[in-house]
């Protein structure tokens, strides 16, 4: 990848860093609510470093949405992070997914950790459709989801599958891969 991406990565997730320790929380409660803006800033920034196929961007009007599914960890925030985005002249849009439902219709499918029960059936429901598949929990890598965002000991991890993105026809550019732990899918 080129030099000015990688430094644009890396600054990025310096400024978000930067961000969310000047306002460190002073409680365990708002600890959630700077792990929900760095988890926005994330999935915000994967329209950036990840590759559909043409035919997912090319429908005319047609947003691009990132869809969250299970107990909304984000409340408001993620649609304040995308709100006036675009993702080449597509307008990000957030739905909120309910029970039951695919998200075969989003391009991110945020799955929450309150959803690992049903962790595989939703993984067929977007199965050959070019969906990032991102999850909270532990182990999800490794069950099939694309992007999983950890925090551990303080600070957030990535995991990433390249092999099930590579299946659904998306590329990961090397800037991304460079920060995550790579994971192979368990059979």
């Amino acid at each position: 990848m080129k030099h000015g991406q990688n430094n644009f990565l890396r600054r990025w997730l310096m400024l978000i860093s930067l961000a969310l320790a000047s306002c460190l929380p002073a409680t365990a409660e708002d600890q959630t609510v700077s792990e929900s803006q760095l988890k926005s800033a994330f999935l915000y920034n994967f329209t950036k470093f990840v590759e559909w196929p043409n035919a997912a961007s090319e429908a005319t009007n047609a947003p691009f949405t990132i869809g969250v599914v299970g107990d909304d960890v984000f409340g408001r925030r993620l649609d304040e992070v995308v709100r006036s985005e675009t993702v080449h002249g597509h307008p990000i849009v957030v739905q909120r997914i309910k029970r039951g439902d695919s998200g075969s219709d989003c391009q991110i499918l945020f799955i929450s950790r309150s959803e690992n029960g049903n962790l595989e059936s939703l993984l067929k429901s977007v199965a050959g459709r070019p969906v990032l598949t991102v999850a909270e929990t532990e182990g999800s890598a490794a069950r099939g989801v694309m992007v999983n965002l950890l925090v551990l000991k303080g600070s957030l991890k990535m995991e990433i599958n390249r092999a099930e993105a590579q299946r659904a026809q998306l590329e990961i550019r090397s800037d991304l891969l460079k920060l995550a732990k790579i994971v192979t899918t368990a059979k």
